[in-house]
């Protein structure tokens, strides 16, 4: 099955909307959205079509969408909703990996939770993309849709047949891929 998934949309109606283009070109089945999906934080800039209300009839008017609670989500935003999104955590089976996604401000590399070698901890929270290995497990982030930090890109991913592929939300176009075991 494959997968689109995206972190920290937090309430962009312009970045939403680019992101599920994406879903409809990429062919996903399913969204995974790790978290921060309607409300921006307080410790963030209102990102560009700051408006929850657009955000939430987008993400709603799509078959198939799952989420994870982030700390900036509340029991509010569930209500907003159609589909799940107050669970701390979802386990996914693809490929023959376990990938416990999260939005990343409890378990995080430095907080994990119970992982075995080769399962894969998936999370946003930091607004960076990133995929690295240590001890066996690995860690991966999509970046941010709406407020990318770190010079990073806006941006999301799929995943199909094992491997993560991430997507620059403003040109279309896949920038890196990573596919956890390979060299």
């Amino acid at each position: 099955m494959k997968w689109l998934i995206a972190s920290d949309i937090h309430g962009s109606a312009y970045y939403c909307r680019k992101m599920t283009e994406c879903f409809a070109r990429s062919g996903a089945e399913r969204m995974l959205l790790l978290g921060d999906v309607l409300y921006h934080g307080p410790r963030n800039d209102l990102p560009r079509d700051y408006s929850p209300r657009d955000t939430a009839e987008l993400l709603n008017a799509l078959d198939g969408v799952v989420g994870v609670r982030g700390n900036c989500d509340a029991e509010i935003d569930q209500v907003m909703l159609t589909f799940p999104m107050m669970a701390e955590y979802a386990l996914l089976c693809d490929n023959g990996m376990t990938v416990f996604a999260t939005h990343g401000h409890v378990y995080g590399p430095d907080c994990l939770p119970p992982l075995r070698r080769g399962d894969i901890l998936l999370s946003g929270h930091t607004h960076v993309p990133a995929h690295t290995e240590r001890d066996g497990v690995f860690f991966i982030n999509p970046g941010s849709a709406a407020i990318p930090k770190g010079g990073s890109r806006h941006s999301c991913m799929t995943l199909d047949e094992g491997v993560f592929h991430w997507i620059d939300l403003d040109s279309g176009e896949e920038y890196d891929r990573f596919a956890p075991g390979e060299p």
